[in-house]
């Protein structure tokens, strides 16, 4: 199928850069402007989107979509016959929010506090699905609004869990894909989109190829022997044993790994250990983060993590337990070039050529990337800094200090209903 879709790529025709792009207009910007503002002040973590599913659901059924509901939890899709006959088209939105305490001084400020791995935490959408969400129902709408003279067939997917299901849960693309997703409607083409931090309001950035990071999380258990902390010759201190752990492990990256042609990070975000200030505790638990784009550089850091836990642990007289769950992994977010090729003038004709970038390869991760692994995939950045804002002062995604231009929201709708429409009216071309 994949094979038949990219075929179906190399046969349509460029784009006419004189063509119009598609607006939305006053009234439309309105009701997306509120559907952010609305979900920015509800959110929700990953497979507890109840009241985001429901708004998203109950919208798309007003629309006249098929809508299916409880896809890997609280998964919604909605699916669009046009009046023509033409091509599958995908669009993906993701739904969750982030256990990050909002800071940012706006009338719809998030208040919602929730538990997140046994402890008390603030919510806030700080990665930007609020605006997502908005922006993908309002492409939703206008599709609606021309399904008579529409190509082919359109696919919403709101997703959720995107930055990953609790734990001892799964969820996500790939979950959904497991539940057979694309099972009955596979999609010629899934286009993707995300709101971001190093681009100004009005810009979009976009790479043919590898964009994003393969990501995956690790786990590790230092198990050491609890006593005083006036005598710790007494016991095995696994503090400083993952402390060391932690340190070592900085020199995967920085000194054994050949970087000059490929980038890779490894985190640590979690270090947790002892319940008093005077007792040495038998265990600490570390979390972090590997971010790769080639498959043997990626199987390398898990060796060489496995090798500096183990060793540090054994010189200390400690035991370890090493766990990287392939459920928790996402892969390279890649970009068709041969689909990118054909709709990159979208994106120029919806905001102007120059202010369509080639961005340099991110560290960040997406789980769409399990969607474009099935058929030809397209993701680009959408510039959310105000445009009076120096790019080296804006807070990054996740940061509790993310701020949303608005004006964004009307350029990601445009820009990604722009590329739907042109996508499946080249369909439309080849049919006979």
């Amino acid at each position: 199928m994949r094979r038949l879709a990219l075929a179906l790529l190399a046969a349509l025709p460029t784009l006419a850069a004189a063509a119009p792009a598609p607006t939305v207009d006053p009234a439309l910007l309105t009701k997306i402007t509120t559907w952010r503002r609305d979900i920015h002040q509800h959110p929700e973590l990953g497979n507890h989107e109840t009241r985001t599913s429901a708004l998203v659901a109950a919208q798309l059924k007003k629309l006249g979509y098929t809508v299916r509901t409880g896809i890997a939890v609280t998964g919604v899709v909605g699916i669009l016959k046009g009046g023509k006959p033409g091509p599958k088209l995908a669009i993906r939105s993701d739904m969750d929010a982030l256990p990050v305490a909002e800071e940012v001084d706006v009338p719809f400020k998030s208040k919602v506090r929730s538990t997140y791995n046994g402890q008390a935490v603030g919510v806030m959408h700080a990665c930007g699905h609020d605006a997502h969400i908005a922006m993908t129902l309002g492409v939703a709408t206008a599709l609606a609004g021309m399904r008579k003279d529409l190509p082919g067939e359109v696919m919403i997917i709101f997703q959720p869990a995107e930055e990953g299901a609790p734990p001892g849960e799964t969820g996500g693309a790939s979950r959904m894909l497991k539940e057979g997703l694309f099972a009955d409607f596979k999609p010629d083409a899934v286009l993707g989109m995300h709101v971001f931090y190093t681009l100004h309001a009005g810009e979009i950035g976009v790479r043919s190829g590898p964009m994003l990071a393969g990501s995956d999380r690790f786990h590790i258990s230092v198990i050491g022997k609890q006593t005083h902390g006036a005598q710790p010759w007494r016991g095995v201190d696994p503090i400083v044993t993952a402390a060391e752990i932690v340190n070592q492990a900085q020199t995967i990256v920085s000194r054994q790994l050949d970087i000059s042609h490929l980038p890779a990070v490894l985190s640590f975000g979690l270090f947790q250990g002892g319940v008093r200030y005077n007792i040495v505790p038998d265990r600490v638990e570390l979390e972090g983060t590997i971010r790769t784009f080639d498959e043997a550089m990626r199987q390398d850091v898990f060796a060489r993590l496995k090798s500096v836990a183990e060793h540090v642990s054994a010189a200390q007289g400690a035991t370890v337990d090493l766990k990287i769950p392939a459920e928790n992994g996402n892969p390279v977010t890649v970009n068709n070039p041969e689909l990118l090729a054909r709709l990159r003038g979208s994106l120029e004709r919806s905001v102007g050529k120059e202010h369509v970038h080639d961005v340099d390869l991110s560290m960040v991760a997406e789980d769409y990337a399990y969607y474009a692994r099935e058929v030809p995939g397209m993701y680009f950045f959408v510039g959310s800094v105000p445009k009076d804002q120096d790019l080296a002062t804006a807070a990054p995604n996740h940061s509790p200090h993310f701020f949303l231009d608005e004006s964004a929201l009307e350029v990601g709708t445009r820009t990604m209903l722009t590329a739907a429409v042109d996508f499946l009216n080249q369909g439309n071309d080849t049919q006979p």
